[in-house]
């Protein structure tokens, strides 16, 4: 019989809805403060998850939720990486 994976759920920083770890998008602060698009999952640093979905991405943007979880300065760069990755899967 085979064995049922466990698979990993992420909280969204934006809703607050628990999703599967590959449903979500993780931002991460590194040691220098510096914020970052984390596509690997894997850098060390503070994390925040959000979801794919361009809506939650703007509200997150508007309510400055990742700068209150990652105690740190988002620049509007990181929004615009996002929303473009978003775009990619899309296509």
């Amino acid at each position: 019989m085979a064995k049922q994976r466990k698979i990993p759920m992420r909280k969204c920083v934006a809703t607050g809805e628990m999703r599967p770890k590959k449903e979500m998008i993780r931002i991460v602060r590194s040691k220098e403060g510096e914020v970052s698009v984390d596509l690997t999952g894997k850098k060390s640093g503070r994390g925040a998850y959000l979801s794919k979905d361009k809506d939650v991405i703007l509200a997150a943007k508007n309510k400055k939720v990742l700068a209150s979880h990652l105690q740190a300065e988002i620049k509007d760069e990181i929004y615009d990486e996002l929303l473009s990755l978003i775009d990619g899967d899309n296509k």
